[in-house]
C-alpha cells in the first residue's frame, strides 16, 4: 500500500482558528477521509436528547449507558457518515438544542471514552485528516503529521461571525472576542483532555494567511512527510 494512504494527520487549535474548514479541504486535496470530531460530540448529544434522558442524569451515565446509545460512524469514499438511530444526521447536529448541551456532554468522562473509541475506529485504516482540540495530544498521539493552528483573537472572532453570514462591526467583533476568550480559558483549564499544542506539532499562525495559503501549507507538510 502507498505510504501516503496510511497516514493520519491531525489539526488542532482553539475556536475560530480555521481547523475544521482547513482539514476538510486538506483531506479533499490529498484524497484522504476527513474526521470532524466535533460532529461526533454533537451526535452523542443528539442521541441523549432523543432518548429523553434528563440533563440532570447525564453525569451519572455509565460506560455501558454511553456505549448503548445508537451512534455509528462509517466511511463512504472520502467522507465519514455519522448515524444516530440508523439515520444519517447533518443539519440536526447544528440545532440550537444540541449546541446548548454539547459542551456539557464533552465534560463527561464516560462520553469521552465512548467518543475515543469511535475516533479510533475511524482512524484504523489511515488516510485520515482529523480536526479538533485534542486530536494530536490524546486521540492520535502517534499521528504521522500534527498541525496546531493559531490566529489572533480578533481575527478568530471576525471569522466566526462571517461563518454565520454576518458582516461584523467592530463592536460585534469585540463582543465575540470575549466569548471566544472565555471558551479558550475553559478549553485550556478543563480537567479532561485540555487544549494543548501537541508534542512535535507544526505551529501555523493563520492570522495573515488566506484560506488557500493555510491549506497549501498543511498539504505541503503532509507530502514532505512521505517524500523524505
Amino acid at each position: 500500500m502507498n505510504k501516503s494512504a496510511q497516514l493520519v494527520v491531525t489539526l488542532d487549535g482553539p475556536a475560530g482558528s480555521g481547523k475544521s474548514t482547513t482539514a476538510k479541504e486538506v483531506a479533499r486535496r490529498l484524497g484522504f477521509r476527513h474526521l470532524d470530531s466535533g460532529g461526533l460530540y454533537r451526535a452523542l448529544t443528539l442521541a441523549l436528547l432523543e432518548e429523553g434522558i434528563p440533563l440532570t442524569l447525564w453525569a451519572d451515565l455509565t460506560d455501558e449507558d454511553m456505549n448503548g446509545l445508537p451512534v455509528r460512524v462509517s466511511s463512504e469514499d472520502a467522507e465519514f457518515l455519522i448515524e444516530v438511530a440508523g439515520r444519517r444526521v447533518q443539519a440536526e447536529l447544528r440545532s440550537p438544542s444540541v449546541t446548548a448541551h454539547v459542551a456539557f456532554l464533552a465534560s463527561l468522562p464516560a462520553a469521552r471514552r465512548r467518543l475515543l473509541r469511535l475516533q479510533h475506529i475511524a482512524g484504523e485504516k489511515g488516510g485520515l485528516v482529523a480536526d479538533g482540540r485534542d486530536m494530536g495530544s490524546v486521540v492520535f498521539p502517534d499521528a504521522d503529521v500534527k498541525v496546531y493552528l493559531v490566529a489572533d483573537l480578533h481575527e478568530r472572532a471576525r471569522r466566526r461571525l462571517e461563518e454565520s453570514g454576518i458582516s461584523p462591526s467592530n463592536v460585534e467583533v469585540e463582543r465575540e472576542s470575549k466569548v471566544i476568550a472565555e471558551r479558550d480559558r475553559q478549553d485550556s483549564e478543563r480537567e479532561l483532555s485540555p487544549l494543548r499544542e501537541p508534542s512535535n506539532a507544526h505551529l501555523i499562525d493563520t492570522t495573515r494567511l488566506n484560506f488557500n495559503e493555510q491549506v497549501e501549507e498543511v498539504v505541503a507538510l503532509v507530502k514532505a512527510s512521505y517524500t523524505d
